[in-house]
C-alpha cells in the first residue's frame, strides 16, 4: 500500500540492524534495500521489467551523467525519468558531488558550487547546491541527494574537516532549495573522511535540518574496510533512528552484511552489473571469475537451488565461452545472477532481522562463502595438476 506522502517505519530490529518500510506514491521499498545503479537511465545489460522481478523496489540514477546527456531538461520535456526510462518505481538520483570528484578532468571548488569540464566533450559547467536540486527535480527523482564535496581517502583532517563543513553548508542551501515536496525526500550526507569527531559533528549537525533522511557519504573511496566499518559505528548513534540510513556506493556482499549489522537500511553500487560485464559472478558459493581455465568443461550452472534463470539454467562452461568471446549474452547473464544475487541477500537479511536470527544468518552465509572459495582452490590444483 502506498502513499501520497514520504514515510519510514522501522518494523523489527536485531541488535542495531532493523528492516522497514518507506513508503512513497510510487511504490513501497523495503529495507534493507539495494538500489541497482542505473547510471545514465539504464542498469547496464538488464530490462526493467527483469530488475523488478528480481525484487528491486528502488533504482538509482546519476544527476552528473543525465545533466550531460541527454540534460535534464531533455528528460522533464519528454515526461521525466520514469516515463523516459520505463521505470514507474521509485528513483533515487544522487548529487553529481562523486562523479565531478572522480571523473571531470578539471574542476574548481568553491563556496558557491563547483566548476568543471565534462569528461565527455570537455565543455565547462557550473554545478552549485541549487542547480543540483533543480535537476533532480527536473528529472522527477523520488529521493534526491544534497550536493556534497567528496574526498579521497586517505587525506588530512584539514582536508577532511573543509569538505564536511562546505557540504554542511551545501546540505542547507539544498534544504532551501527542496523546499516542500508532498512524497518526495531530500537526504543528507554525513562527511568527515576518516575523522571520528569530524563524522560525529556532521551527523548531528545534518539532524538539526530535520531531512527525511540521512546517507553516509565518502566511504568506499579506497579505504580498507574496517574503516568504512569503523565510521558506521562512529555515525550510528548519531542518526536519528526514525530516518532511514543509506550507505553510499557500497558494496561487495560482505561489505553489505556487515554494515546492516551495524544499522544501515539503504545501499547502491555498480559492482554487480560492472563485474558481471567483466565476467566475475556473486552466487552464495562466493565470487567467481568465468575467464578462469577451470570453468571450460564445467556442466554445472552457477547456483543450481536460485530462482534466478540466468544461475539455474546455463552451465558454467557456457558461460566461460560466451566470456571469453566478448559475447553480450554473457555480459547480460552475469549482470543478472549477480543482481539476482544481491536481492536474494537482501531478502535474506531482512526475513533474518525479523525472525530474531540476524548473527545465525550471516554465520551460515559466510560460511557458504567460505566453502565456495576452498572449492575453487581446490579445483584451480586440480587443472593446474592435469595441465
Amino acid at each position: 500500500m502506498t502513499t501520497d506522502q514520504f514515510s519510514f517505519t522501522v518494523t523489527k530490529t536485531d541488535g542495531a540492524a532493523r528492516t522497514g518500510e518507506i513508503r512513497m506514491p510510487r511504490g513501497v521499498i523495503r529495507t534493507p534495500a539495494f538500489m541497482p545503479v542505473g547510471t545514465a537511465a539504464t542498469v547496464k545489460a538488464m530490462y526493467p521489467d527483469q530488475v523488478k522481478a528480481l525484487g528491486a523496489d528502488v533504482v538509482l540514477g546519476n544527476t552528473y551523467h543525465l545533466m550531460l546527456r541527454p540534460t535534464a531538461e531533455r528528460v522533464a520535456k519528454l515526461g521525466g525519468l520514469h516515463k523516459f526510462m520505463n521505470w514507474p518505481y521509485p528513483i533515487l538520483t544522487d548529487s553529481g558531488g562523486f562523479q565531478v570528484m572522480s571523473l571531470s578532468a578539471l574542476r574548481k571548488i568553491d563556496e558557491n558550487g563547483v566548476t568543471f569540464q565534462s569528461h565527455i566533450d570537455g565543455s565547462t559547467h557550473v554545478m552549485t547546491p541549487e542547480r543540483s536540486i533543480e535537476i533532480q527535480g527536473l528529472l522527477g527523482s523520488d529521493i534526491q541527494m544534497q550536493l556534497d564535496e567528496c574526498v579521497k581517502l586517505p587525506c588530512t583532517d584539514a582536508v577532511a574537516e573543509k569538505a564536511m563543513q562546505l557540504s554542511l553548508r551545501w546540505a542547507e542551501r539544498c534544504r532551501v532549495a527542496f523546499g516542500e515536496q508532498p512524497g518526495r525526500a531530500m537526504f543528507g550526507i554525513v562527511q568527515g573522511g576518516a575523522v571520528e569527531r569530524l563524522r560525529i559533528e556532521s551527523a548531528k549537525e545534518l539532524a538539526q535540518l530535520d531531512l527525511k533522511g540521512y546517507a553516509i557519504g565518502g566511504l568506499a573511496v579506497g579505504e580498507p574496510q574496517e574503516v568504512m566499518l569503523r565510521m558506521i559505528e562512529t555515525v550510528e548513534p548519531h542518526m536519528p533512528k526514525e530516518k532511514p540510513r543509506y550507505l553510499m556506493g557500497v558494496g561487495t556482499p560482505d561489505d553489505i552484511v556487515e554494515s546492516v549489522r551495524r544499522g544501515v537500511d539503504m545501499f547502491d553500487c555498480v559492482m554487480p552489473t560492472r563485474a558481471g560485464r567483466h565476467g566475475q559472478v556473486f552466487t552464495r558459493h562466493g565470487r567467481m571469475n568465468l575467464r578462469n581455465a577451470r570453468f571450460a568443461e564445467d556442466l554445472r550452472p552457477l547456483d543450481a537451488d536460485s530462482k534466478c534463470v540466468a544461475s539455474n539454467t546455463y552451465s558454467r562452461a557456457y558461460l566461460h565461452h560466451l566470456v571469453r568471446s566478448n559475447e553480450i549474452l554473457g555480459m547480460m547473464l552475469l549482470t543478472w545472477n549477480n543482481l539476482a544475487y544481491y536481492q536474494e541477500l537482501m531478502a535474506g537479511l531482512r526475513k533474518a532481522i525479523a525472525d530474531g536470527r540476524l548473527e545465525d544468518y550471516i554465520g551460515e552465509v559466510k560460511e557458504s562463502w567460505a566453502k565456495g572459495e576452498r572449492d575453487g582452490k581446490a579445483e584451480n590444483g586440480a587443472v593446474a595438476a592435469s595441465a
